[in-house]
């Protein structure tokens, strides 16, 4: 199973169908359809519709990618995150970078490899992220459709340098790709992280099983309590049905019962329930038994007694 969590995505886009189609056909079976949202957040934000010919066999899922400059933007990801099935971060600067790594609740942080960034990758900030299960992203679209040569560069040492601060751990390849010839094959990707400094089964894990986790802790956060209790029933008192009666709130220690049209029931004794209650005998303990016995020997010796002459 492949993984490519992000596709950018957005209400009438005339190419997300043949995307979709070429994706499913290169082996990919779970994508996420991604937006954005720049500046200041709506009240209620919403994950658009997704597209109607979706291709069988192909699992969508939304994803919202939000800027990170300031540390105080990130006070409402937790109600957010409700309403996507991810959350990706991307940090403008190494203060939001560090914000991203130890306190922001998100699921993927999502970095510009494509172009020259103004701080250096460092391993006790990166692994912090690895340890509370988020993932870092590197998308290859842009280095493949970027302005010449100075973005393909970028990305090529940006990506070699976050693979040596990460040691090759909690890294995902997604294509944040816009249209369907910016897309490669899954092969071709692990031959690309070869490029970059990552062996061939790190390069399979980045879009197969690292990606898999993703998803899996994103559901796990959003569905259980603290990420270790699922909640299977939030106790709701069940709703009754319409041909059975229930007690009233008065009445809840009488023998009374109202049915749904209000008609108060009362239940009636049986007319043979006290005539056909029958005492049942408990058994005799050996000490009642011994005492019985020797009882009977007493009295049998005391007959014999009696009947004896004189």
């Amino acid at each position: 199973m492949f993984y490519d969590l992000n596709v950018p995505y957005s209400p009438g886009d005339p190419e997300i169908s043949p995307t979709l189609s070429f994706l499913a056909e290169l082996g990919y079976t779970t994508i996420a359809l991604s937006q954005a949202i720049i500046g200041k957040l709506p009240p209620n934000p919403t994950p658009p519709p997704p597209p109607s010919n979706v291709p069988k066999g192909l699992t969508v899922l939304t994803r919202l990618n939000l800027p990170l400059s300031d540390p105080a933007q990130n006070q409402r990801l937790t109600t957010i995150a409700q309403a996507y099935d991810l959350v990706a971060l991307r940090p403008t600067n190494e203060k939001a970078l560090l914000n991203a790594c130890t306190n922001a609740e998100c699921d993927i942080i999502s970095l510009d490899l494509s172009v020259r960034l103004p701080y250096h990758f460092k391993f006790n900030m990166l692994s912090a992220a690895i340890a509370r299960g988020i993932r870092f992203e590197i998308c290859y679209g842009p280095g493949v459709t970027g302005s010449g040569l100075e973005a393909r560069r970028n990305l090529i040492g940006n990506a070699m340098a976050l693979i040596r601060a990460t040691r090759g751990r909690g890294l995902i390849v997604s294509s944040e790709a816009r249209r369907a010839l910016v897309v490669r094959a899954p092969f071709d990707i692990i031959n690309l992280a070869c490029v970059w400094g990552l062996s061939q089964e790190l390069g399979k894990e980045a879009i197969s099983a690292e990606s898999r986790k993703v998803v899996a802790l994103a559901r796990l956060k959003r569905t259980s309590w603290r990420g270790i209790i699922d909640v299977v029933d939030g106790g709701q008192i069940p709703t009754p049905k319409a041909d059975t009666a229930i007690p009233t709130g008065k009445d809840a220690g009488s023998r009374s019962l109202t049915d749904i049209n209000g008609e108060n029931l009362k239940r009636k004794a049986s007319p043979g329930l006290e005539a056909s209650t029958v005492e049942v005998e408990k058994p005799l303990s050996k000490r009642e038994m011994k005492r019985r016995a020797k009882k009977a020997r007493l009295e049998a010796a005391l007959g014999g007694t009696d009947a004896s002459p004189a």
